[in-house]
């Protein structure tokens, strides 16, 4: 008989997530019966308050683990047991796996860029690398560039107390990277010299459409890793190719994070080949259904 596997994904706005079916179908070609359910705290009337309780629930009803997403990743480490070093650096969690009865967290948001970014950009140049965006995913992401080795990493965001004391975080964990912060108003001036550029802000997605990068400030010699994965291929990502910029999309960042939550729910090691062609199956097949819909609407 097949190994049970329960997981779920608390967060608001989820009721869209690709997370589930990725899941799903890494599960069942790995033998297992796997159920991935979505909690969703806006359509079950919840709040970020209702934490302790939902993840004392899943434990006792036998969840294996949960991700965990907006806005909870910093909310439910108060909820845990335990935390893994490198969740307990970034101060976020997104994955909680319950094993002899403690609930530990992990964060898979930094090792999912990482992979990414490795196999998506190999030989890249980190001499002076410039991120754009430093809220949740921008610390994962800057925590990312900086244990991969970048020599300078300057974070730019449009609150720069918000860079400043991401800033002050990664300089201390990191005391060989030269870390710098600045407002948005000097995006321009820092990308003058920059090797490499990561986006991670919000604007890009189907909910945000354009672009936060202005394609003049762009130069072939640096290259462009994206956050966003939906739509795969973002304003910006079609910008710098145009340019002629190395770019990297934010789809295997989204893939590898799940595939090491698998790993970690499991204890099996992912295909991430085949949770990659898996998911832009999905996409694809998303971005059909929306096409067909909008053609519907104009005929």
């Amino acid at each position: 008989m097949p190994e049970s596997v329960l997981c779920g994904l608390i967060g608001t706005g989820i009721g869209k997530s690709l997370t589930p079916a990725m899941h799903e179908k890494e599960g069942v070609e790995q033998g297992l019966n796997y159920l991935y359910r979505i909690i969703d705290l806006d359509r079950r009337g919840l709040t970020v308050e209702d934490l302790p309780r939902l993840v004392a629930t899943a434990a006792d009803l036998g969840f294996r683990g949960l991700n965990i997403t907006h806005p909870c990743k910093q909310r439910v480490i108060g909820c845990l047991d335990e935390l893994s070093d490198d969740a307990a650096r970034l101060g976020a969690v997104n994955t909680v796996v319950f094993a002899d009865g403690r609930a530990v967290g992990h964060n898979t948001d930094w090792s999912g860029f990482d992979r990414n970014f490795g196999r998506g950009l190999p030989g890249a140049d980190l001499a002076d690398v410039v991120q754009l965006g430093a809220g949740g995913a921008g610390a994962a992401v800057a925590y990312a560039m900086a244990r991969r080795g970048a020599a300078t990493l300057t974070l730019v965001d449009a609150d720069p107390v918000r860079a400043q004391q991401l800033r002050d975080s990664l300089a201390a964990m990191f005391p060989d990277v030269e870390i710098l912060s600045a407002g948005l108003d000097r995006l321009g001036g820092v990308l003058e010299t920059a090797t490499g550029l990561v986006h991670a802000t919000p604007i890009g997605m189907v909910e945000h459409p354009g672009s936060a990068v202005p394609e003049h400030l762009l130069d072939p010699r640096m290259w462009v890793a994206e956050v966003v994965y939906r739509p795969a291929e973002t304003e910006l990502l079609s910008a710098a190719a145009r340019v002629g910029c190395r770019t990297l999309s934010g789809t295997g960042m989204a893939v590898f994070q799940a595939a090491d939550a698998f790993e970690i729910f499991t204890g099996r090691t992912a295909d991430a080949d085949r949770m990659i062609a898996h998911m832009s199956s999905l996409i694809e097949l998303e971005d059909r259904i929306a096409a067909t819909a909008i053609a519907g609407a104009l005929a």
